[in-house]
Order: structure tokens, then sequence, then C-alpha cells
């Protein structure tokens, strides 16, 4: 039991002083100077993704020919209900 009670005071503080440590730290640093107004900050501007072309309409011959029929339709047969034999 004494180790257990020693692990839980002492060793398991360590992580909790880190915390601290790391807070108190952040708080005294000093402010990053402020860019001037020119300054992009170092980012490269990209150039907008160019434009999609307008969707083409399908060759149909000179004479714009009507689309093709849609292929027929083929029908599933219906599996019949089974019954449960007990």
């Amino acid at each position: 039991m004494t180790w257990g009670f020693l692990w839980l005071m002492l060793a398991l503080k360590v992580p909790i002083a880190a915390l601290i440590y790391i807070v108190w730290w952040a708080i005294k640093q000093e402010p990053e100077p402020s860019h001037s107004a020119d300054d992009d900050g170092g980012v490269k501007r990209a150039r907008p993704h160019p434009r999609k072309p307008f969707p083409r309409h399908p060759r149909r011959g000179p004479h714009g020919d009507p689309a093709p029929l849609p292929p027929a339709r083929v029908r599933t047969v219906r599996a019949k209900a089974r019954t449960l034999d007990h």
C-alpha cells in the first residue's frame, strides 16, 4: 500500500508540473512582431482553378439526328415465396 501511495503522490504529479510550466512559459513569451500591410506572410498566391469547359452536345450527324433509343428493359423473374416446414 505504501508504494501505491508514493506512486500516486509523487510520480503522477510530474505531468501536472510540466503542464503548469508550459502554461507559465507561454504567458511570459513576447508577442510576435506584426507584419507590414504589403507583406503576404510568405504565402504564395495560387492561381484560381481553371474553369471547366462547357459540356459539348453529342455529335449526331450534320443535321442533328435524334438520340438513339434506350436498350430494351429486361424484367427479372420474381421468386416464389418459400414456405417453412416445421
